[in-house]
């Protein structure tokens, strides 16, 4: 297994340990780096079956789209959705010549239901899970019935990334208000539903889909 980090390089060298696998740092908002991580990732593992594009970045601070500069919107579509977009086209690219390969997506509920605040991470993961999986989902099938695209749309999940949110306990108590489970989740909720649509033996006629790991979450409480 790679395990690829852009800063933590520490805790990626400390999980490739674990899993028996090695660590590749690269920024994938540079099409090169991208393009190369694949390449390294393939040197050493001998192939690549399947790819988790769960790269991303969420801006912590609250901003309407009135007060959202530029420079915050662009850098946060690239992060999520041109870093997702790279990492497809990359490994689509070697799927192509292996005839299989399982790649799966990572959004958000943010882009299924919105978020008021965050209306760039939001448009980002929208458009990862709609327009770029169902067409990857599609031009995949032009390779054969071997490669296959799904996503998977995390609600709240106690990460690092989120640890500043999930500390404000009336932000946590609105959010699970919509949830019939009243529980953030964790990152092996996540894992176990990369793990099945990853596998071709659990999932091998899925493709296209949307897994959402939300707690039966029905929306987002309007302020």
């Amino acid at each position: 297994m790679a395990v690829h980090y852009r800063s933590s390089g520490e805790a990626a060298t400390t999980l490739a340990a674990e899993v028996g696998g090695f660590a590749l740092g690269a920024d994938l908002r540079d099409e090169r780096q991208t393009d190369r991580l694949i390449e390294a990732t393939i040197e050493g593992l001998g192939r690549l079956d399947v790819c988790v594009a769960n790269a991303g970045v969420w801006p912590e601070a609250d901003q309407p789209i009135w007060e959202m500069p530029l420079e915050r919107w662009e850098a946060t579509i690239e992060s999520n959705l041109t870093a997702t977009f790279l990492t497809a086209r990359a490994f689509l690219r070697h799927a192509a010549k292996t005839k299989k390969g399982s790649l799966v997506l990572i959004g958000s509920t943010a882009g299924q239901f919105g978020e008021a605040g965050h209306a760039d991470y939001a448009a980002a993961k929208g458009a990862i899970l709609t327009g770029l999986l169902l067409s990857a989902k599609n031009e995949a099938a032009r390779i054969g019935d071997g490669v296959r695209v799904n996503a998977v749309a995390p609600g709240w999940v106690a990460t690092p990334m989120s640890k500043g949110a999930l500390e404000d306990q009336p932000r946590v108590d609105r959010a699970l208000s919509t949830m019939a489970l009243k529980k953030v989740a964790t990152p092996e909720d996540i894992a176990a539903a990369v793990l099945f649509l990853a596998s071709d033996e659990l999932a091998g006629h899925v493709t296209g889909q949307v897994i959402t790991v939300a707690g039966g979450m029905e929306g987002r409480q309007i302020p």
